[in-house]
């Protein structure tokens, strides 16, 4: 009996090895298909691209952890998914362990030395903000590979194995997808204006699905960060590429701001709301912020009732995501150079009186709300990830615009990011995303620019029940927003929660902006309340990964509708 019991375990061992195996082939690059949802009850990644998250996947098959999941996912989305996966840019890591404290890195880009307040002003004081979203001058210092290494700490696995499958991809080439192709076609002229040598994103005959991507440039600089760590590309013959691809295009990156670079590890936002604890970014990320406002503007209200997108719903929602952008654009900045009252912007009693003047039926007004009185981007990309352990990780990252400031560094094969639009070019003036600032978000040499990206995690009984982030510029936090509601308050499954229809409202422009597919009739309402409403592409791409743990553990991942998102698990 023992014996059969034995030989019965070796046969399910093989099948699942074999199994294992078959998820990731020498094919697999170049035969892959999309999967939206996964169940399951080990581990699970999200991701933009399928390739990233099967390759994040196979990592927490070979006994890493959710952070080193989260490293090979990035790497990974370097080379499949350019235009917002990046080694040339920056973001945050959010992170929860079974055992530790919470963990929130900063690894934002900065301000070069060579920055300041006024230069992205003619000589008249005009915005040229093609100077601040386009080519070498738009670049800030990349903060993605030192926020790699420092999340390392966090890992399990040498990093040699955590980056072996990006250089593979970048070296031995993947297939395209649709959407893919289409987006390397669209930006084509950016990338000939932009670039000062050639680039593997360029193809004379234009890309069509199922084209193969090699990128031997990228693969050698991830071949060099592979040997000699960060220094292999803060210095070195990285670097030297990199300064002399801003001399060729008159960027102001310098071999000091990139050897000065450093990552910032930061206290999470963390708050309650109805029974959960909400864990996320805190400053120079302006979404946590936003998001606690809005979520606790709300809160005594029972929008639960309301239902899900009415228009009394909507209405309530619209009006909190109001009051929280017109703080932001008044008080917000990089902590580490200005004062930010977040204490009082976080407080009961101030949240309580900011929407005192509420009037459900009744349009409100951005010229008559504006900042609460205290005394004194959409191209990124998202990966959530869960452990068999228990542990989370909620990352975001970006370029800023879709393919950043479109230059490829020269002989190096990556993009750089344009995040210095991200800055107030001039008080009052939007950015890219339509979002205005004032002096404390001004440039500032080493200052980091404010950012809208919210890498989420949700506690229940101190145990992870959700993972959540979105790309979408200025519509990140209201995007994660609405997801956690359509859950907690509008009991949604995972997936409707992130793929029904999205609104989003930032204080200026003063409208209402919703997908095409939002219910006309809600429109039509809020109209007649004296909204104005304007129709808009896709909003986002949320990653969300949902754990029960009542009896058997259970982890449902899923990928936004909205592109190549997919899920990946075991």
């Amino acid at each position: 009996m023992r014996q059969g019991l034995t030989i019965t375990g070796m046969a399910m061992f093989l099948l699942l090895t074999i199994a294992v195996r078959a998820q990731w082939t020498a094919n697999t690059p170049y035969d892959y298909s999309i999967q939206k949802k996964v169940v399951c009850t080990q581990g699970a990644v999200v991701s933009a691209h399928p390739l990233a998250s099967m390759v994040g996947r196979a990592i927490l098959q070979k006994g890493g952890n959710a952070v080193d999941a989260a490293i090979a996912t990035q790497l990974a989305l370097a080379v499949v998914y350019p235009r917002a996966g990046n080694i040339g840019g920056g973001g945050f890591m959010l992170a929860t362990f079974r055992k530790g404290k919470p963990v929130a890195l900063d690894y934002r880009e900065t301000a070069p030395a060579a920055a300041s307040r006024d230069m992205y002003l003619d000589a008249a004081g005009n915005p040229q903000l093609n100077l601040s979203q386009n080519g070498h001058l738009a670049a800030g210092i990349p903060g993605t590979v030192a926020g790699l290494f420092a999340s390392m700490t966090y890992a399990r696995l040498p990093f040699a194995r955590l980056i072996q499958p990006a250089i593979d991809l970048a070296e031995k080439g993947f297939a395209i997808t649709e959407k893919e192709a289409e987006a390397l076609n669209d930006h084509r002229k950016a990338f000939i204006e932009a670039n000062t040598r050639s680039t593997a994103l360029l193809k004379s005959t234009g890309w069509k699905k199922g084209d193969t991507l090699i990128q031997a440039e990228l693969a050698n600089t991830l071949k060099r960060i592979r040997d000699k760590g960060a220094a292999g590309f803060y210095t070195g013959e990285t670097a030297r590429l990199i300064v002399e691809e801003m001399q060729r295009g008159k960027g102001i990156i310098s071999y000091a701001d990139l050897k000065s670079y450093k990552v910032k590890e930061r206290t999470p936002v963390v708050f309650s709301y109805k029974g959960y604890t909400i864990m996320t970014m805190p400053l120079p990320s302006s979404g946590g912020i936003i998001l606690q406002q809005m979520l606790k503007m709300i809160e005594p209200r029972n929008i639960g009732a309301l239902q899900f997108q009415t228009p009394e719903s909507v209405q309530l929602m619209v009006e909190a995501e109001r009051r929280a952008y017109a703080d932001r654009a008044f008080f917000l900045g990089d902590p580490d150079f200005v004062q930010v009252p977040v204490q009082k912007l976080t407080d009961s009693n101030y949240i309580a009186g900011r929407m005192a003047d509420y009037t459900p039926g009744i349009a409100g007004s951005s010229k008559t709300t504006r900042a609460g009185n205290i005394p004194e981007s959409e191209e990124t990309t998202h990966l959530s990830v869960v452990d068999k352990a228990g542990n989370a990780v909620s990352v975001t990252t970006t370029l800023n615009g879709n393919y950043g400031s479109s230059t490829v560094v020269g002989g190096a094969g990556f993009l750089l990011n344009n995040e210095m639009d991200d800055f107030s070019v001039k008080p009052g003036v939007p950015n890219m995303y339509g979002a205005v600032g004032n002096e404390k978000n001004a440039i500032a040499p080493g200052k980091r620019m404010l950012s809208s990206m919210t890498p989420s995690i949700v506690l229940q009984n101190n145990e992870p029940c959700l993972v959540v982030g979105t790309p979408g510029g200025t519509t990140i936090p209201t995007s994660v927003y609405q997801a956690l509601v359509n859950i907690i308050d509008f009991n949604m499954s995972a997936e409707d929660a992130i793929n029904k229809p999205k609104f989003h409202h930032q204080w200026l422009p003063d409208e209402i902006f919703v997908e095409k597919d939002f219910d006309p009739a809600t429109v039509k309402a809020l109209q007649v309340m004296g909204y104005k409403v304007t129709a808009r592409g896709s909003i986002g791409k949320t990653e969300i990964i949902k754990i029960t743990s009542k009896g058997k553990r259970s982890i449902e991942a899923v990928g936004d509708k909205r592109g190549d998102d997919a899920a990946a698990g075991y």
